[in-house]
């Protein structure tokens, strides 16, 4: 893959494969993070972070990234991805979905499953967005079946299937489509096939062309005996408009003309037959096919090269048959959308698959509407929003999202959670991995008198798992005082007299309060003593703390809470979450920077 040249640095050979194998983790996770292309600067700050030790030969170091990078950025991005998970699965946050296997045993059956061979299931999201909360749900019921069946020895095959034939009310958005199956991959989800719809636009009009000839639809146009408003108002007398009835060849004329482009938008729609007396007039005689201007509004797969494009319904049920699949778990809005797709399957002498619908799924406080959510014109990443994504970057784990899916099921009726029950899902989750550290927000000074000797704090990384060790800050006497720093809501409550134990340090007893410094004096050394006087135990840091700043979301806000850190939490890694004792659980993004995960 790459030339062997080794090189010397001030006469000492280096490691150079070594440092290209660094350099290769770092190019390729750059690359599929950023749509398949590397950047020189931030790999190789990765690579000086991650060995610090090179920097004293940056010149040779860029040398070998720049190979590196040209490589990786010759690659396409599966190519990229592929390699990257032989690698270094890790670094993608790729999750083995038997860890969520607790719920998916309790999911009842589905309808006549011994019946089926094969069984087959799909997640069909429309890319004119990413994920979210409620558009996951299905994603993770689906696949949670998979796994359920093939606990039992069951084939199942799961296909992802890209719905985007409505360029024109639910455009969908070029980047959607990766974004999306990174999500996916973030659960756990793993799928079998994959479809873009509108890569399928021959086949149905194939399909299409086969109702029409078996005398199942027909063409509403303009200048013909059935026009469209002709139509639409046949949907409400009941009274059938002529093209209905009229013999097949003259509606796959109509047809071709509307293929060939001499209607414009809105002057000819194909209509699969119903029963116009149906109680639900949504259901009366739908539009299968329409025509949609696309020179106005382009496709971003396709372009302008179709002008007559299939509506969800009738896409939706070509697809399910020719894929073959054998049931569909969605919400229960599609119910009806269900009773519109079996006149297609009657129609084309078809086996309707099996439909089981859920209820909505509501989150207090949260809203998971595509569109309300779009026209906040935040990222889709950031962390303040309920997508996948954002939630990713906040520090939720993948399992909690699983456990909170599963506890609500498939049941028909509505569910309501909140964001605290999706939090203590994931406080659950982290609590036994995050190590703990000390933080402040808004510190104050304090001036420890009468301290003539060198006091040391010894503690635990994790209070539950000794064998994580432990750290030692040390204070140095300077005058016969020392001096930490506190949190300005602990100085608030401190009054002149009282005690406070600096946690797994000592205790003090405060003499006096002068503007943002508190003055103090050594009570005691010992937990009992501080016990005896009910002395609340608070954090400090030591006057070398760490100046972080915490990204906190607050409903739609971000709030910025500035603070110091002991000097141990500049050894945290990047994206690894930790718990600030007393303040929450934060995921680091850079050397003084995290992000407010939860309490």
């Amino acid at each position: 893959m790459f030339k062997k040249i080794p090189f010397l640095t001030n006469g000492v050979s280096v490691d150079r494969d070594k440092i290209r194998d660094i350099a290769l983790k770092h190019a390729l996770i750059n690359a599929v993070k950023f749509n398949g292309k590397a950047s020189m600067n931030a790999v190789i700050s990765k690579v000086f972070a991650e060995d610090p030790s090179l920097r004293s030969m940056a010149k040779e170091v860029a040398q070998v990234v720049k190979e590196v990078i040209d490589y990786v950025n010759s690659l396409s991005i599966d190519e990229q991805r592929n390699l990257l998970l032989s690698k270094w699965p890790e670094a993608l946050g790729e999750r083995k979905v038997e860890s969520y296997r607790k719920g998916i045993e309790d999911l009842p059956p589905l309808p006549n499953d011994s019946k089926y061979e094969v069984m087959t299931l799909r997640f069909a999201p429309n890319p004119d967005f990413v994920l979210h909360l409620g558009s996951a749900r299905p994603a993770i019921i689906n696949y949670a079946y998979k796994l359920k069946y093939e606990g039992l020895g069951k084939k199942v095959k799961f296909i992802l299937r890209f719905e985007d034939t409505d360029p024109r009310t639910k455009r969908p958005l070029p980047e959607a489509y990766e974004a999306i199956k990174e999500d996916l991959r973030w659960l756990g989800i793993k799928w079998d096939e994959e479809y873009v719809q509108s890569d399928r636009m021959g086949i149905y009009y194939e399909i299409a062309k086969k109702i029409l000839e078996r005398g199942g639809a027909y063409v509403a146009a303009k200048g013909s005996d059935c026009t469209p408003d002709d139509w639409k108002r046949s949907k409400v007398t009941g009274k059938p408009c002529k093209n209905r009835d009229a013999d097949p060849s003259i509606n796959l004329e109509l047809f071709d003309r509307m293929l060939e482009g001499r209607y414009k938008e809105g002057e000819a729609v194909m209509v699969i037959k119903t029963n116009l007396q149906h109680p639900d007039p949504s259901v009366r005689d739908w539009v299968a096919m329409r025509i949609i201007d696309t020179t106005k509004y382009p496709h971003p797969r396709v372009g302008s090269r179709y002008i007559v494009w299939p509506t969800y319904n009738f896409s939706v049920s070509i697809d399910d048959h020719l894929m073959g699949i054998t049931h569909i778990l969605r919400a229960q809005e599609h119910s009806v959308n269900t009773t519109k797709q079996s006149f297609v399957y009657t129609h084309m002498g078809w086996e309707q698959p099996e439909a089981i619908h859920f209820g909505r799924l509501k989150i207090v406080g949260m809203t998971l509407s595509k569109t309300k959510l779009k026209a906040l014109g935040i990222k889709w990443d950031d962390i303040r929003l309920p997508t996948l994504a954002g939630l990713r970057n906040r520090g939720i784990q993948p399992e909690a999202i699983w456990n909170i899916i599963l506890q609500v099921g498939i049941k028909p009726t509505d569910a309501t959670i909140s964001s605290a029950n999706l939090f203590a899902e994931n406080r659950k989750i982290i609590e036994p991995r995050a190590n703990r550290y000390m933080a402040v927000i808004d510190p104050v000074k304090v001036i420890i008198e009468g301290v003539n000797e060198e006091l040391t704090a010894r503690l635990p990384m994790h209070p539950s798992f000794p064998d994580r060790g432990f750290r030692e800050i040390t204070l140095k006497s300077i005058d016969s005082k020392v001096t930490v720093f506190i949190s300005k809501l602990d100085y608030e409550k401190a009054g002149i007299g009282s005690v406070i134990r600096l946690m797994e340090l000592m205790n003090i007893e405060v003499i006096n309060k002068d503007g943002n410094t508190l003055i103090a004096r050594i009570h005691s050394k010992d937990l009992e003593s501080a016990k005896r006087v009910n002395a609340p135990i608070i954090q400090w840091v030591p006057p070398d703390g760490l100046s972080i700043r915490v990204v906190r979301p607050e409903n739609l806000r971000l709030i910025n809470d500035v603070g110091l850190a002991e000097p141990a939490v500049e050894q945290v890694t990047s994206g690894e979450i930790v718990q600030f004792m007393r303040y929450g659980f934060v995921k680091k993004i850079e050397r003084d920077r995290f992000v407010y995960v939860h309490d």
